[in-house]
């Protein structure tokens, strides 16, 4: 078991949570959603925001704990 994989694998799953959570209940706090919304329309720059910023970290995140406890 890596630790130190684990430990980034939690880190990711952790922020990708967060900032979920935050889009949720305070969605002025992403400065850059609004500009991505503009550039690419209200659904399609919502969509990347959300994907880039919470369901790729969260993803990243497992794969990462998954392979340091496999080691």
């Amino acid at each position: 078991m890596n630790l130190i994989t684990v430990g980034l694998g939690v880190f990711f799953i952790l922020y990708g949570t967060t900032t979920y959570i935050l889009r949720i209940y305070k969605p002025e706090f992403f400065w850059k959603l609004e500009p991505m919304k503009q550039k690419w329309g209200e659904k399609r720059g919502y969509f990347i925001h959300v994907f880039s910023y919470s369901i790729l970290p969260i993803l990243f995140g497992i794969v990462y704990t998954i392979l340091g406890i496999i080691g």
